[in-house]
């Protein structure tokens, strides 16, 4: 037997296969068959594996060639590790029809956009595998997704961006909220509601400058962290809140959100289509990303 030195610390890959073919199928024929070589290199491919271990693996009996206790249980040892790769490998086969693509979303333009027209998506690029994830907005760089929408100026660092949605802001309450306690007259009813507030209270100052010219007596209520908390407060009879109309649409469309004001207040920030500017867009991506631009521009008319 040649000595180990000779091969260095190279595991010889295409031996090794070679050795687990013929191991599993039992004959020299069958592994020469299944790996589209002869049978002579089926042989010669398991002398160099014998020649790296310095085993023998196998034995001749009669014209056929069997495998030795060392080479059973070398069998056994590596087998495993075999059906890892063939699971691994088919699975990446079967799906390689499918263009993947990730997006991370803020969860009001999630729920309020873009689950909504999922279903359409899916039924005209049904190769489309998605993965939706959350945007986390408070740290935008931990965003490993092909696409992310985010809601800011469009100034993100290592990113390209464009608006996709406005972000104007718009005076809402549930029914019946409404009905408890309207109906209201005049903008200046809205002075002495409950107010709900999303992230901070500045929003209702500069909406109550723009609509009135004057700010209510006192500017409390609860304070919530993102629009989708905000909107669920609202819905739950809470108070008033300034909404971003688009996201809020089917509340509106089907009566449990009530519009109080068409004065929209822009604080100069929209919902952004964002992607790595150094990384190109897999087909799947572009797919989603051309897609959405149709869907929002049919929406803005």
């Amino acid at each position: 037997m040649k000595n180990l030195e000779q091969f260095g610390d190279q595991l010889p890959l295409r031996a090794l296969r070679t050795y687990e073919a013929f191991a599993r199928l039992g004959t020299v024929i069958g592994a020469a068959e299944e790996l589209a070589i002869t049978p002579s290199a089926v042989s010669h491919q398991l002398h160099l594996l014998e020649s790296f271990l310095n085993v023998s693996l196998t034995l001749r009996q009669g014209r056929n060639l069997v495998l030795t206790d060392e080479g059973r249980e070398y069998y056994r040892a590596i087998r495993s590790a075999f059906s890892l790769l063939r699971d691994a490998t088919d699975h990446v086969r079967a799906n390689s029809a499918v263009r993947q693509v990730t997006i991370s979303l803020i969860p009001l333009f999630g729920m309020g956009w873009f689950i909504p027209h999922l279903a359409l998506f899916q039924t005209e690029n049904p190769d489309v595998d998605i993965h939706v994830s959350y945007a986390h907005h408070r740290n935008y760089l931990s965003d490993a997704a092909d696409l992310s929408i985010r809601f800011g100026t469009g100034q993100w660092a290592g990113y390209s961006s464009e608006k996709i949605l406005s972000g104007k802001m718009v005076p809402v309450c549930s029914k019946v909220f409404y009905d408890r306690h309207g109906p209201f007259h005049d903008l200046e009813d809205l002075l002495t509601l409950p107010l709900l507030h999303d992230e901070e209270r500045l929003g209702w100052l500069q909406w109550f400058d723009l609509a009135l010219g004057k700010r209510p007596p006192r500017l409390d209520g609860p304070i919530f962290e993102d629009g989708q908390l905000t909107l669920a407060a609202t819905l739950s009879d809470l108070g008033c809140a300034l909404m971003r109309e688009p996201l809020v649409q089917h509340q509106l469309q089907q009566g449990s959100l009530i519009k109080l004001s068409e004065v929209a207040l822009d604080d100069g920030r929209d919902y952004y289509l964002c992607q790595r500017a150094a990384n190109e867009l897999t087909p799947g991506a572009i797919s989603l990303r051309d897609w959405m631009y149709r869907q929002i521009a049919l929406i803005s008319g």
